[in-house]
């Protein structure tokens, strides 16, 4: 990539691409058999990081770092490797409240992933708050950690779920939200940004909404908080979750962000060790916040690495990482869209996040993948966890290609390149 070139992207691209091995990678053929030919292999374009992002040396390095010397057990230690795990710990969840705008620790909850954030907040607050006459508000474009979860929850005590309608260019009907939010509804769960549409949703609107009517308000942002700068404070959301594999961070850690006196009143979602102050036989004491909804041996390690995994990102910057996932989403929308046999879903490339989910005339979205790895080129194909939302779009699945902050425009080529060969194949 030339030094011209380089000047047009918000990022320097070749210097944080030396930060992520993986990269370097040559994908194709059997490459698990000895003395394959590397003329079959070709250099990975990686473009399915709305799945999992990759992660760079400094998280790995900072992983290994904790299990070479300081692996122990948190809070149950006097010894000296325990006492600097439980400090490795907390200061983690002190540096995803500092990187949200959290008020403090005691509002970040860590749990596996976003899935089991919504799934706390479900079975501590919806099983034990809602009941028949109640609602629960969603919208149309949901990933299935949030769709399921509530819809479920709403079964088994009565409530009734709603949906928010999505309009032809892949936004929220406000008319049809303003219609279902009612007097009734007791929480509206969206995604901040959708997985399959690339659609940034008007949060705060729909908060507002939620608040104005006694409701409580979860937003999803899987999607977001790796791509942009957010701010709970400023959204004043009561419930916020999001996945550290999805933000150069590793896997197996999410977190939920909830308001400080809305998690006091909530019951544990599990019980066991670390969240008790007192147990007796006849009863038990919770453990302050957040220790008081990780129950069991929690995710060290994990919170390590997503503790370097944002100082990464903050290094880079977040406007930053925006800015170039945004020029990158612009440029795939347009490439794609010069194509009559190409339908794009969601709206306008300079009006949506880093991803773009479209289908090829004539080829499935699967066999289209699999021609797309025939030239290295990893995407993602299927209902992205958004069955319902295909429904709606007439159509049983989607190619998605998405962007983070190593990927490049001559990526972008490679994948629609890619796509052309495919067209010639089922022509």
């Amino acid at each position: 990539m030339g030094s011209s070139q380089q000047e047009q992207y918000p990022l320097d691209v070749d210097a944080v691409r030396e930060e992520f091995p993986i990269l370097d990678r040559k994908v194709g053929g059997d490459v698990t058999t000895p003395g394959e030919d590397e003329n079959d292999t070709k250099p990975l374009v990686y473009l399915d990081n709305a799945a999992t992002s990759q992660t760079p040396d400094r998280v790995i390095d900072a992983i290994a770092d904790y299990y070479r010397s300081y692996n122990a057990n948190v809070h149950r230690g006097i010894h000296h490797l325990s006492q600097e795990a439980s400090v490795a710990y907390e200061n983690a969840h002190d540096r995803v409240a500092e990187f949200v705008g959290a008020d403090g620790r005691e509002e970040v909850v860590f749990t596996k992933n976003a899935t089991e954030a919504e799934n706390l907040v479900a079975y501590a607050w919806g099983l034990n708050e809602l009941e028949p006459g109640d609602n629960v508000v969603m919208t149309q474009m949901e990933h299935h950690a949030s769709l399921v979860t509530w819809q479920q929850t709403a079964k088994k005590t009565g409530a009734e779920a709603r949906y928010i309608r999505v309009d032809d260019d892949g936004r929220l009907d406000m008319d049809h939200a303003r219609e279902l939010i009612d007097d009734d509804t007791r929480m509206v769960s969206a995604v901040h940004v959708s997985n399959t549409l690339g659609t940034v949703n008007p949060v705060s609107e729909l908060v507002d909404l939620a608040h104005d009517h006694g409701a409580y308000a979860f937003l999803d942002g899987a999607q977001s908080v790796p791509h942009m700068p957010v701010d709970v404070g400023e959204l004043d959301a009561d419930f916020y979750a999001f996945s550290g594999h999805k933000m150069c961070g590793p896997t197996g850690i999410g977190v939920l962000y909830g308001k400080e006196h809305v998690l006091e009143e909530m019951e544990p979602y599990l019980y066991g060790g670390s969240m008790i102050r007192r147990v007796s036989f006849d009863d038990s004491e919770w453990e302050d916040l957040p220790w008081k909804f990780e129950a069991g041996t929690p995710v060290i390690a994990q919170g390590v690495g997503l503790h370097a995994a944002i100082d990464y990102l903050d290094d880079l910057g977040m406007e930053n990482v925006h800015a170039h996932e945004s020029l990158l989403a612009e440029y795939a929308y347009d490439r794609l869209t010069e194509f009559d046999d190409v339908e794009v879903y969601g709206p306008p490339g300079d009006d949506r996040a880093g991803l773009v989910s479209f289908n090829l005339d004539g080829v499935h979205a699967h066999d289209l993948s699999s021609i797309l790895n025939d030239h290295a080129v990893a995407v993602r194909a299927g209902d992205h966890c958004t069955q319902p939302l295909h429904d709606e779009l007439g159509v049983a699945a989607s190619t998605r290609a998405s962007f983070y902050l190593y990927n490049t425009r001559e990526e972008v080529d490679q994948l629609v390149d890619a796509i052309d060969d495919a067209r010639q194949l089922f022509a």
